[in-house]
């Protein structure tokens, strides 16, 4: 998840951080807000620190970026009104959006868009990989931003306007601290307050550069079963909700008492085996766990049916699609493979974490799949702040995980294969790999582009960086009531323009 991520979402935060004692957080119900059901809790506020999707769930309300992906994933102005670029395409100059505010009153400048960036860079923050062309950001007045590059950066659009981790934060909120417990954006929402391990509740913009909002408020509820939150949801408890149980699915579309949406993905999830812990810095064997992991059942299992089975990320229908099917189950292929390699390893160790049950799921399939190798697989499974503690130190012979928000080829692949990569926790290294992608970074011609991504991604998967799984359906469902959101490919949680009550 993102992924990652991918990347994707998150947990707990010890302390209800945006009030104090005796001053109580209206948390939405009775309130007119929006209550929306996500299935799990921001592991923290600052959009520039965190990974995980339950996160950007919230932050995307809260939050903007310089320029963001429309419905059809273009990229369409947001603080940045329009831009030029230079005939040699070494320099892009922004201009901001005139009258736009933080939540605290204080104007939006150049500065701030400056500020952003040099922090990503200079603390080399998760996104760092997506400035690696960049040699400059400056401001030339208070409405003027302009990014010089080392070369031509095609996708230099979409790495400012992919928003896991490129939002514009206020200085002051940074440096004062308070951006970890009471984060200040431009968004449509205001930050309002948190209980922890309960909620977070947002507030109308009436400032927002695009229009007051027409809710007056969102509040997000931590509900991690499935199955309870669309049984809040069905009992009007809550009004929309991305823990849908995907077995419920033929079920659902049936149902009028809600709107239930079932939208394509660019979203992937996959295995990754340790190249850094023997035996699997091999190949050959981690080829072999490859050849015997049983897919379709994977995909039944976890999605039940509602996913689509993938050899690579990128998913059938992307223009980026790559064909590729290497890996159909072979047992006896496995043990060839294993037998060449003079590996016979006894127990895999499978980091998983109960908040995506999926990957529980998933694991227990595996663990079946790999006995006829003679391989026990050890499920550990741990809250996903310990996960992704695990993963940054490489405590895992084999995890699953999903990588999300993805738009550009490079979004699928550079941070997460590349050797200098920023997510990969694995470890994995291959210079055909590091040079296709550095390739496609600065390739401005679209075929010869693809030509790099199917080069980079066939290796990738050859070399089994990572065992692909499958991309999944976007699954959510909402009351009849909610008018003006939309479903998106990329998971894009925006109730800007969301309105409750009658027909619009």
């Amino acid at each position: 998840m993102r992924t990652p991520a991918a990347l994707l979402a998150a947990v707990l935060l010890v302390a209800c951080t945006a009030c104090s004692p005796g001053r109580g957080v209206d948390l939405g119900q009775g309130s007119g807000n929006l209550i929306a059901a996500i299935a799990g809790e921001p592991d923290q506020l600052d959009p520039h620190k965190t990974s995980a999707y339950f996160s950007f769930e919230v932050l995307e309300n809260v939050f903007d970026t310089l320029v963001e992906p429309d419905a059809d994933l273009n990229m369409a102005p947001a603080l940045a009104e329009s831009w030029d670029t230079a005939p040699d395409q070494l320099s892009w100059t922004f201009h901001l959006r005139p009258g736009v505010t933080f939540h605290d009153g204080s104007p939006l400048t150049a500065d701030d868009v400056v500020y952003s960036y040099r922090r990503i860079i200079d603390e080399k923050l998760s996104t760092v990989d997506k400035f690696s062309a960049v040699t400059a950001v400056y401001a030339i007045d208070p409405g003027t931003v302009r990014i010089s590059l080392s070369r031509p950066t095609p996708n230099l659009l979409t790495n400012l306007g992919g928003f896991k981790g490129m939002a514009i934060v206020s200085r002051r909120n940074v440096e004062d601290g308070s951006i970890a417990t009471h984060p200040i954006g431009t968004g449509p929402f205001a930050f309002a307050g948190r209980q922890s391990g309960d909620s977070i509740t947002l507030t109308a913009n009436p400032d927002f550069w695009g229009g007051a909002p027409k809710l007056p408020g969102v509040t997000f509820r931590f509900i991690s079963e499935t199955s309870t939150a669309l049984a809040a949801l069905q009992a009007g408890e809550v009004d929309w909700t991305d823990a849908v149980p995907p077995q419920r699915v033929p079920q659902l579309e049936g149902d009028d008492s809600l709107r239930l949406a079932r939208t394509p993905s660019n979203d992937y999830w996959y295995f990754a085996l340790n190249a850094a812990r023997p035996p699997w810095n091999d190949v050959r064997v981690r080829q072999a766990v490859a050849y015997a992991v049983d897919r379709p059942s994977i995909v039944q299992a976890t999605s039940y049916g509602t996913a689509e089975a993938n050899q690579l990320a990128i998913p059938q229908g992307n223009p980026w699609f790559t064909p590729y099917d290497r890996y159909s189950r072979d047992i006896d292929r496995a043990k060839a493979l294993l037998a060449e390699a003079g590996a016979a390893p006894q127990r895999m160790d499978m980091l998983v974490t109960s908040e995506y049950p999926q990957t529980v799921t998933a694991a227990q399939v595996v663990a079946d799949n790999l006995e006829p190798l003679g391989i026990t697989v050890d499920i550990r499974t741990v809250d996903f702040a310990t996960w992704l503690d695990e993963q940054n130190n490489g405590n895992f012979d084999m995890l699953m995980m999903g990588w999300l928000g993805n738009i550009d080829p490079d979004d699928f692949y550079y941070a997460q294969h590349h050797t200098d990569g920023a997510n990969n926790a694995q470890k994995f290294s291959d210079p055909r790999v590091d040079a296709a992608l550095d390739a496609g970074r600065s390739e401005v011609d679209p075929q010869a582009r693809k030509r790099d991504y199917a080069t980079a991604a066939t290796l990738i998967a050859d070399g089994v960086s990572y065992i692909f799984l499958y991309n999944p359906a976007v699954l959510q469902a909402w009351t009849p009531n909610l008018h003006g959101y939309e479903a998106r490919r990329d998971k894009a949680i925006r109730f800007r323009d969301a309105a409750l009550g009658g027909e619009p």
